[in-house]
């Protein structure tokens, strides 16, 4: 059918091939560069792959790590953060792909101890719902040194954290978890007063 077409309609159609195939191309590629921008600027999701943080997050939970708050503001006692390995975890064999998930308890130039089950900021004793059970080790005193901090996870007792291999640099940081979305019946914001079903006891 096309033989029979004159020569100016055999371009016309040629050009609407070519620019059908361009078109798509281009949303391909905006896609690929928005989500490779909203991933690296703004948010990702992540998964859970082990109990160190129950019982705010279980095994296999799905959250959003977002990045821009720590653009503008420093981070806090309380926020569950994401993070690249540090130099430390790195010449213990870990990968500089993997990521930690832990809470911030130290910030920069606090004194951080955990002594008879509890854990002692300053001088003055973490009010803290958010733990699976007080940690059953002494640590400290340590004070965290500037840019740094030092992180817990909320299941203190099979958690492998800053208590045993040191500070996390700023740099390190990836984002702050804050969204749970998935399962269902645990959809819902973390923070320092997470929602969470509660584990057996």
């Amino acid at each position: 059918m096309g033989d029979n077409l004159p020569e100016n309609e055999k371009v016309n159609v040629v050009n609407q091939e070519e620019n059908f195939w361009l078109e798509i191309f281009k949303t391909v590629a905006m896609a690929v560069v928005l989500s490779f921008g909203i991933r690296t600027f703004v948010a990702e999701a992540r998964y859970i792959p082990s109990s160190s943080m129950e019982p705010t997050l279980l095994i296999n939970d799905r959250l959003i790590v977002e990045k821009m708050s720590y653009r503008f503001n420093e981070p806090k006692r309380g926020d569950v953060v994401v993070f690249n390995v540090t130099d430390k975890l790195r010449e213990e064999n870990f990968q500089a792909n993997e990521a930690f998930i832990k809470r911030i308890i130290g910030l920069p130039g606090d004194e951080v101890m955990v002594k008879n089950g509890k854990v002692i900021v300053n001088n003055e004793m973490l009010k803290e719902n958010y733990i699976k059970e007080k940690p059953d080790y002494n640590f400290g005193p340590v004070t965290v040194p500037e840019n740094q901090y030092l992180v817990l996870g909320d299941n203190r007792n099979n958690s492998y954290d800053s208590h045993y291999w040191g500070f996390v640099p700023r740099e390190k940081f990836i984002g702050r978890a804050s969204l749970r979305f998935w399962p269902p019946q645990r959809v819902g914001l973390i923070d320092e007063k997470p929602t969470y079903i509660e584990m057996p006891k």
